[in-house]
């Protein structure tokens, strides 16, 4: 018997038994979905956590008090004392490496954004910061213009904004500067739109606010807040004797003793997206146990499916030996219709987690994805999952006596 022939026998049977097949083909499909949607998301996520840091630049990195980031072995570090702005700006002007600085610091993370009647969703994040931040975060103005140091310095209301809020408020980005916005009930003016460029951390720039650090201290005081020193070396082959010089200047301005342990950390830009992408080899393996777990479950009720052919189809299976057909001919027309809907329903979840996994992708900004190695994984589980499920039954009907078989009702 020909491949061709046993997927024709097999396509027959699953016609002739739809409703319960369907339901068996539909466990494996959203088995394989989870699994490859979930896979195919973690590399759109990866993609774009790749993009945005290096957008920022190898020779950048952020100085941060010690415990109060993600570690890439998941865990956090003992939280040492915030850096203060007068630390970080004690920094900034005694720093005298050839570099950009920016002082920035969190100033609101659920924020909600107004212009006349229209309002945003309660997921606008507020950063105070100074003129240089834009350049050494990566960040672009599609339209208007950047915060000056005049206004930094004076903590005037003023403001940029990112795509999505401006197009949520005014429609058009160029609409947008000029106009009023209220954050959190204070009203400031906007100055810029910042260009959609992916996340930023774990926000997007489209729903981004930045305003001068100085006006972040009055209208969103928090004596707890860490502020972050975000340096841009002007050479790159210069950035570890750059960070030596961070090193010794920022123990010096911590009043830390020869002997003490630094109580901040510096982070440069590829170990930070390093640091997120190790952070999603739990979700990879939470997807793995997810989908094998569907896949096992898949797996019994389509055993269950193929041994309940089997003693409906005994007539059927006499018949056929009667007529001249061989053990081995049974056997494989059995085996074959269990992987037949193996793979049935792993094309279905295929396509069903490529879609999905996308979609996630998508909303935080990740490219289009088509995962090849995880859509051939998932041929490969199905086929494994149809053998396993398909080989009892099938050696079960090969052994039916003919004779037994031809008197079956």
């Amino acid at each position: 018997m020909g491949v061709w022939e046993i997927i024709v026998l097999a396509l027959r049977s699953i016609k002739g038994n739809l409703l319960r097949t369907s339901l068996t083909l539909m466990i494996i499909a959203i088995g394989i979905m989870a699994l490859v949607g979930i896979l195919t998301a973690v590399d759109g996520i990866k993609e774009s956590l790749t993009d945005t840091f290096s957008r920022v630049g190898a020779n950048t990195y952020e100085i941060k008090r010690a415990g109060g980031g993600i570690h890439s072995n998941n865990s956090r570090a003992k939280r040492a004392d915030p850096i203060t702005f007068e630390q970080a700006t004690e920094f900034k002007k005694r720093f005298e490496y050839p570099a950009e600085i920016s002082l920035s610091v969190s100033a609101a993370f659920m924020a909600t954004a107004k212009h006349g009647d229209k309002k945003t969703n309660p997921n606008i994040y507020v950063r105070a910061a100074d003129e240089n931040y834009m350049k050494v975060a990566g960040l672009e103005l599609a339209t208007g213009r950047n915060l000056s140091a005049s206004e930094v310095e004076s903590g005037t209301n003023v403001c940029i904004i990112g795509e999505g809020i401006a197009k949520k408020l005014y429609k058009k980005l160029e609409r947008a500067p000029g106009k009023v916005v209220n954050v959190n009930g204070q009203k400031y003016r906007v100055l810029g739109v910042i260009a959609n460029s992916g996340s930023s951390g774990f926000f997007s720039s489209e729903n981004m606010i930045v305003i001068s650090v100085t006006n972040g201290r009055i209208q969103f005081p928090d004596n707890n807040r860490s502020y972050t020193i975000t340096t841009a070396i002007n050479e790159t082959q210069s950035l570890e004797l750059a960070i030596s010089e961070t090193m010794g200047l920022m123990r010096s301005v911590r009043k830390l003793p020869v002997h003490a342990k630094e109580d901040f950390e510096i982070v440069k830009s590829d170990k930070l997206a390093s640091m997120f992408i190790d952070n999603l080899a739990t979700i990879i393996i939470a997807a793995t146990i997810i989908g094998f777990i569907t896949l096992f479950g898949a797996a019994i009720g389509l055993m269950n499916i193929m041994l309940v052919s089997v003693a409906e189809r005994t007539r059927e299976i006499g018949v056929n030996k009667a007529i001249g057909a061989k053990n081995s001919t049974i056997l494989l027309q059995f085996l074959g219709e269990a992987v037949v809907i193996g793979q049935l329903g792993g094309i279905l979840g295929i396509i069903l987690g490529v879609i999905v996994g996308n979609m996630v992708a998508l909303a935080v900004n990740g490219p289009f994805i088509i995962p090849w190695n995880w859509m051939f994984m998932g041929i490969g589980f199905c086929f494994v999952v149809g053998i396993v499920s398909g080989i009892y039954p099938a050696i079960k009907a090969s052994k039916l006596d003919p004779i037994e078989s031809l008197r079956y009702e």
